[in-house]
């Protein structure tokens, strides 16, 4: 073999080498527990084993912690709350003490978070932030090793690989549990999977358009097309399986105090034929003259509130979250900004459209500032 033969040969084996180990470059991190997903179960979870003497780390895709608790939904839904025991309890009378009182069932988001971080400092957790899941490795049924990647940069060569004896999916969307190939359904089971009466569709009388509202852009002109919102599909008979799945929204906390506000704006991508399904509803409900008639609006601490979703028009999207479950990140990120385009430019509607009736304005509202 010639020099240059040689040389060329050394070349591409260091090439090869290089790119092997920029392709495998990745902080390994061994522990007892690795608690997927930030949510209020993850952080308590870690919070448990971290106290219970294991070693611990918590591995949250975003960069707060709380989920839904933290995100908005400070309106807990309770029935006897006596029933509450153990951390959950301890949470609700630890948000208590911030208001003041033993315990407290309604509270800002911000206190939420505030709390969920108490727990963490106090357990000494680690938590790895914007990181998410890449790929699983297991040995027969056991996983052994989850690669992460950089939520925020997911084509950077540098990997974070944690080894544990035990892994908890606490995240909202069982993408561990998935991609370890734990078996799972999507969407609504039908009545007849396991011989049950209230599966599947349902059409009930809570939530619903009433009878009569007009679906064209023209109305009576079907050859107009359908208003946007409105599905051609054709409704199936109660108790049919389907792929659907309930929809989503954001929690909205407003507020009237002028000293707290984020004025509400035109956002980037609105569309006011969005909501003409909503000024036809308007229409029908001549004695529906309130806001709450079209939103759940529950009132919390500090002149704040919690917003959820009210009637066949509000802050649902419905039916544009069923690409989420099994979608990939991307999709997944397209979809939270359409739920997020779609809900401030509700309320913006509501402000702004001269269209819609005066006694519905929300001028007087503002998006109340984030804490911390």
């Amino acid at each position: 073999m010639n020099t240059n033969k040689i040389y060329l040969a050394l070349l591409i084996f260091f090439t090869l080498v290089s790119c092997n180990q920029s392709a495998t470059d990745q902080s390994v991190i061994k522990v007892d527990v690795c608690v997927y997903g930030g949510t209020s179960a993850g952080v308590i979870a870690a919070y448990a084993a971290q106290m219970s003497g294991r070693s611990v780390i918590l591995v949250e895709p975003g960069n707060r912690l709380g989920g839904l608790s933290s995100g908005g939904l400070g309106y807990t839904d309770i029935g006897n709350k006596y029933a509450i025991s153990g951390l959950a309890r301890d949470f609700y009378r630890r948000i208590g003490q911030h208001y003041g009182k033993f315990e407290q069932w309604i509270f800002e988001p911000g206190v939420a978070e505030r709390t969920f971080q108490e727990y963490i400092r106090e357990g000494k957790v680690q938590v790895l932030y914007e990181n998410r899941l890449q790929r699983v490795a297991k040995q027969g049924a056991e996983i052994k090793e989850v690669v992460l990647e950089n939520s925020e940069s997911p084509g950077h060569e540098r990997t974070n690989a944690i080894r544990a004896k035990v892994f908890i999916d606490c995240s909202y969307e069982g993408d561990l549990m998935a991609a370890a190939r734990v078996s799972y359904t999507v969407g609504r089971e039908g009545n007849n999977l396991y011989h049950e009466t209230i599966n599947g569709v349902q059409l009930m009388d809570g939530h619903q358009f009433p009878d009569g509202i007009d679906p064209y852009k023209v109305k009576g002109d079907p050859t107009s097309g359908l208003l946007w919102g409105v599905s051609d599909h054709v409704l199936e008979p109660n108790g049919t399986g389907d792929k659907k799945v309930q929809a989503y929204n954001f929690r909205i906390c407003l507020t009237n105090d002028p000293e707290n506000r984020i004025p509400v704006t035109r956002p980037e991508g609105y569309d006011s034929s969005h909501y003409e399904l909503l000024l036809r509803l308007f229409e029908a409900y001549t004695e529906k003259r309130r806001l709450n008639d079209y939103f759940i609006w529950s009132a919390m601490p500090n002149q704040k509130t919690d917003i959820n979703n009210r009637g066949g028009f509000s802050t649902d999207m419905i039916g544009m979250n069923y690409d989420y479950p099994e979608g990939d990140y991307e999709t997944r990120k397209e979809i939270i900004h359409e739920h997020e385009v779609y809900t401030r430019g509700l309320f913006y509607f509501y402000g702004h459209d001269p269209r819609r009736p005066r006694f519905l304005s929300l001028r007087s509202c503002t998006f109340a500032k984030p804490e911390g």
